[in-house]
């Protein structure tokens, strides 16, 4: 006896081949860009994807008792490409070029400040510490 596919493993598929025809190596780590001066620049980009799909079966109204459920379904997906900057290449040098664009709000501007902030207040208790214990 064979198994019937499932609808839904169809919707799936589709949808993550799709995501597979946008992306590729190339999306991430970009053709080499060749300069008059000698020297070759190289993209690099970060990519973030989701994607979701989802369905049901159900019976209709006037359905005979020996046929199929009815499926209804859906899915969908983003992706999100972000350069993030570029390997030059001059001579044997070899260094990465960030591109880092301003903080745009003082949301932005507090996440960014974050780490530091842990990490002084990590500080701070640890010489709280050492002040307290007399050994």
């Amino acid at each position: 006896m064979s198994e019937k596919s499932h609808p839904i493993g169809d919707l799936m598929s589709t949808t993550l081949q799709k995501i597979k025809e946008m992306v590729d190596v190339n999306t991430i780590v970009g053709q080499p860009i060749q300069t008059a001066e000698g020297i070759t620049l190289i993209p690099i980009s970060t990519l973030s994807f989701g994607f979701a799909s989802g369905g049901s079966d159900f019976t209709g109204k006037n359905q005979k008792p020996d046929a199929d459920n009815s499926f209804g379904g859906g899915g969908g997906a983003g992706v999100r490409i972000s350069p993030v900057g570029f390997i030059v290449v001059k001579g044997d040098s070899v260094k990465i070029l960030p591109i880092a664009p301003p903080p745009v709000n003082t949301v932005d501007r507090v996440v960014e400040m974050v780490p530091g902030v842990i990490d002084k207040v990590t500080e701070f208790i640890e010489n709280n510490k050492k002040d307290k214990d007399p050994f």
